[in-house]
């Protein structure tokens, strides 16, 4: 019998943990899901039947006083991660925190003040650095195949009901309250975490946010530049408010000799350098966030290192937060 098994327990057992998360935590060696909670008794009851988990809960501290789990995965809306985070590194567990990991970077550095307090581990969910598709990336960059990169240029443009969210999710996205500001908050922290991934610490950065629609409480429109170690330069431009018809979701890595062009959001890199054009395709796991979940494990058990710390997660709800600023 392993004895050191990671026995997980999901506070928020919502959309992503439906097929994107949950059920990959008995697929990876060495874990099993052992618990949810959910406030509503009917919704956690229900997961756990489908899924075959053993207990559920309708409290957090349920869930965190069962000695069995010394894991959490907490999956809620942001306004909630750094109270249940807190509360799980008190109660000794091990954590995986969905993205963005808080509402701002202030809560961010909190966090990450409490994982030396608690000597815990904590893991931030940027699945993304774990996936086929992106270590391929960052090994051609790596790899030199474009020569020294010297800019990226990153477009993600969407009409104001964004294919891209999880479908069924409740409006708390456009609630700044809930979400920290938007569909940006939502979808930009996997864009900008790759780029730290591939280029290590930002050097500096600086940008803006507007509201152009009246009725908006959040921004839908975001401009932001980084930059990065070796001159390298990113522009960012998001915007939630164009047609259906010009949506856009498209990188571009430009570096001395070649290009790299793919999205965040899919599961291709075109690759064009002296040697010609090549495009490459990934297909992704049916439980997407399974590779970082493998990773995280392996780490929690001292069998592997970070594969997206807090440290980095501050630096990326630093970003977030100047690009956010509101003009």
């Amino acid at each position: 019998m392993e004895t050191n098994k990671i026995k997980w327990g999901i506070i928020g057992c919502g959309d992503v943990t439906e097929k994107k998360s949950g059920p990959a935590f008995n697929k990876v060696p060495g874990s099993e899901l052992l618990a949810v909670m959910r406030r509503d008794a009917d919704k956690a009851a229900d997961y756990a039947h489908r899924h075959g988990v053993p207990f559920w809960y309708t409290d957090v501290e349920g869930i965190l006083n069962n000695p069995e789990i010394n894991a959490i995965y907490i999956a809620t809306p942001p306004s909630s991660h750094l109270e249940y985070a807190l509360l799980a590194l008190k109660h000794g567990k091990h954590v995986y925190v969905e993205k963005p990991v808080a509402l701002n970077a202030d809560e961010a550095k909190i966090l990450a003040d409490a994982v030396q307090k608690y000597g815990g581990k904590l893991v931030v969910a940027h699945y993304r650095r774990q996936l086929p598709l992106f270590l391929e990336i960052k090994e051609m960059i790596n790899n030199g195949l474009i020569g020294n990169v010297r800019m990226v240029e990153l477009r993600l443009w969407q009409s104001r009901s964004p294919a891209l969210v999880t479908k069924g999710a409740a409006d708390w996205r456009t609630d700044p309250a809930v979400s920290g500001g938007g569909y940006f908050f939502d979808l930009a922290p996997h864009q900008l975490d790759l780029m730290i991934y591939f280029f290590g610490m930002p050097l500096s950065y600086h940008g803006f946010s507007l509201i152009q629609f009246a009725d908006s409480a959040v921004a839908d429109q975001t401009r932001g530049t980084v930059v990065f170690d070796k001159q390298i330069v990113f522009n960012g431009s998001w915007s939630f408010n164009v047609a259906s018809s010009d949506n856009v979701d498209c990188c571009e890595i430009v570096g001395e000799t070649g290009s790299l062009t793919f999205s965040i959001f899919s599961n291709k890199v075109v690759l064009k350098n002296e040697s010609g054009e090549e495009e490459f395709s990934f297909d992704h796991p049916e439980n997407i966030q399974l590779p970082m979940i493998a990773s995280t494990v392996n780490f929690f058990k001292d069998m592997g290192s970070n594969p997206s710390s807090i440290e980095e997660a501050v630096t990326l709800m630093q970003i977030i937060d100047a690009f956010a600023t509101v003009k």
